[in-house]
């Protein structure tokens, strides 16, 4: 960690934010700042006219004109660009018109002026392959033309040659690539005619890119650029273009529109640090040098950066701060004490509460959420990829994973969001089977799925995730009894399961050690057998169990509570402000909330409720749902399982 971060030998008082104000405004060496000295961008190769291996460089916090860095071991084009926080890493490339395709893979150090150095060879001698993404440990790229459809990846950190990734979702040369830290999408591109298309990758794995959308029209030869949350997509050939669009890379969707570059431009290169996009040369249709630059958060018309040291077209860049490096970066210096003891996130942090569609008069999709501090309203958040209801959730203190359900059969998919990022799910990965009225929990690795109604039968499976990884669910153990539309809770270190139904209305609460597969053990029992009560709440100490279905007809406002690092019954803590069953509910380490819920007569309500968990009483009111609604799959940021 660098000297100009608040830690044990410079911060002053338990935090001083002022040391934090100067990181980010004065010195700007804080993750995402800008103007960030370590914000350097490298810009190499091309076409003026003749391929050329002049490497220039800019601080993209700092407009102004580029400076010579050094040479590539060979002049090239039309070629790609990955870097880490240390490497810039040129790969492939065209050497001579032809074309005269290379498969050399070469790097800079970012710190250091010189010439590339030899890194190793991609699969086959290509040219086009543009499109690149990628964080600090995998950086992923578009082989371009000696196999149009295929990705492959290198660990820049490393030496050695590149290994197939999986395949593009339409086979194409000419694209562009886009990068938060996990995720990574190639855009638009030429087979063999023009392409709108948009698909996206989770960088930690592998396989083949699925749909994200569309360009606002199709296109080739335009360069993109991005920020952790947004892509902007600038220029190209369509036939030539001076537009810019931008998208919101958590969530799928098309592009939007963003503004204009100064005039029309077709194989600039282009890069970003996590506030400012830069694109530099060009054909317009000469050759250009002018490097233009945008504010990736907000939109409108780029503005003059500066020049590039001589014009020309075809060129790649990339920076040690763009868009998949931001949350790579060390951590933050508001979780830093004075002692260098890190300050816990997650839990009691997050304040989100996430409802994952469910039911009102017919399935839904609304994916809504609301602060847990602040008393109020819910607010859309965007939408789930499936109708569903009567589904479980888990997360971390970043990502919430939303669990099968029925729609109106039995799912077995699950879908994600990022908490930070308003947006739609996106597809995460599969359970072991079928069904509905799961449940889940989680601490900030590992997430738990049980039981559940298949369709024919109670089911008394358990599967876990690895919440920061995409994938199918895993086989954990089983549960004592199966059943279905139960509560479950979670500390650090334990699962529980309470309640449920049997098939008949079951008081029994179960645990399993999270980070241990095997089969859940008794803890102790409910003050009476209820199913559709809802758990998900708790405290770093204290699980809370609420509402639910007691007998035919029969709806209740209890509200219980367990210590989770013991085992023994129920305690009572309160009621309800009205008897429902399947409401959303979450936590953070102080309060928790129940929102919506099916009530007896068998309406549907929109009333949200709150406690104190560390102490007992009845529920008050919070606010509304956006409509009255139920069987909500539910996740928040903050709650007990959470370090």
């Amino acid at each position: 960690m660098g000297t100009s971060y608040p830690n044990r030998t410079n911060a002053r008082g338990i935090w001083k934010l002022s040391d934090i104000t100067k990181n980010k405004i004065t010195d700007g060496t804080y993750p995402g700042s800008s103007p960030s000295p370590s914000g350097r961008a490298l810009i190499g190769g091309g076409f003026a006219p003749g391929y050329v291996a002049t490497t220039d460089f800019v601080q993209i916090g700092t407009a102004g004109n580029a400076s010579d860095f050094g040479d590539l071991s060979l002049a090239r084009g039309e070629n790609g660009c990955i870097s880490s926080f240390t490497r810039a890493i040129w790969c492939g490339g065209n050497i001579a018109a032809g074309p005269n395709a290379t498969n050399i893979i070469d790097y800079f150090d970012f710190a250091t002026l010189g010439n590339a150095a030899d890194f190793g060879d991609i699969g086959g001698a290509s040219t086009r392959s543009t499109g690149v993404a990628g964080n600090n440990t995998r950086g992923v790229i578009t082989e371009g033309t000696s196999d149009s459809d295929q990705l492959q990846f290198i660990s820049p950190q490393t030496l050695g040659n590149a290994t197939n990734f999986g395949n593009l979702s339409v086979a194409r040369v000419y694209v562009a690539g886009m990068t938060s830290n996990t995720r990574g999408l190639f855009a638009g591109g030429f087979s063999p005619t023009l392409r709108d298309t948009i698909d996206f990758i989770e960088i930690a794995s592998t396989g083949n890119a699925v749909d994200f959308g569309n360009l606002t029209a199709a296109n080739r030869k335009g360069m993109s650029c991005s920020s952790h949350i947004r892509g902007v997509y600038g220029g190209g050939i369509s036939p030539s273009l001076n537009v810019i669009q931008y998208l919101t890379m958590s969530s799928l969707g098309n592009m939007s529109d963003f503004g204009d570059l100064s005039g029309n431009r077709t194989e600039p290169a282009s890069t970003s640090d996590s506030v400012r996009g830069v694109w530099a040369g060009g054909q317009v249709p000469g050759n250009t040098n002018i490097i233009e630059q945008v504010e990736i958060s907000t939109t409108g018309d780029a503005t003059d950066f500066g020049d590039l040291t001589a014009a020309r077209y075809s060129a790649a860049a990339n920076s040690n701060a763009h868009g998949g490096l931001n949350t790579f970066h060390p951590r933050a210096p508001e979780l830093y004490s004075p002692t260098g003891k890190v300050v816990p996130r997650g839990a009691g942090v997050g304040q989100r509460l996430l409802a994952f569609a469910g039911y009102t008069d017919a399935y839904i999709k609304t994916i809504d959420t609301l602060t847990i501090s602040t008393l109020g309203n819910m607010t859309n958040f965007g939408e789930s990829n499936e109708l569903q209801q009567s589904h479980g959730g888990c997360s971390s203190s970043t990502r919430g994973v939303c669990i099968n359900g029925s729609a109106p059969s039995s799912l077995s998919s699950m879908r994600y969001v990022q908490f930070a990022t308003e947006g739609n799910a996106a597809d995460f990965g599969d359970v072991s089977t079928y069904r509905r009225g799961d449940t889940g929990g989680s601490n900030e690795t590992r997430g738990f799925i049980g039981g559940g109604y298949d369709g024919s039968n109670r089911i008394n499976t358990i599967d876990y995730i690895t919440i920061a990884s995409l994938g199918n669910a895993a086989d954990f153990g089983d549960m004592t009894v199966a059943r279905t539309s139960y509560a479950a809770q979670a500390s650090t270190t334990r699962g529980i399961f309470a309640g449920g139904r049997a098939p008949a209305y079951t008081d029994v609460i179960e645990y399993i050690t999270i980070a241990n597969t095997g089969n859940a053990t008794d803890f102790g029992d409910l003050s009476a057998g209820r199913w559709m009560a809802e758990g998900n709440v708790t405290s770093a100490t204290r699980g809370v169990v609420a509402g639910g279905y007691h007998s035919p007809g029969v709806y209740v406002n209890v509200i219980e509570y367990i210590t989770l690092a013991s085992t023994g019954d129920a305690t009572d803590f309160g009621d309800l402000t009205e008897a429902r069953s399947y409401t959303a509910a979450g936590s953070n380490s102080t309060r928790a909330v129940f929102g919506g819920g099916y009530k007896n007569p068998g309406a549907v309500t929109n009333v949200i409720d709150y406690i104190t968990i560390a102490s007992t009483g009845d529920a008050a009111d919070f606010g509304d749902t956006t409509v009255a609604k139920f069987a909500m799959g539910h996740v928040a940021n903050g709650h007990g399982g959470l370090s």
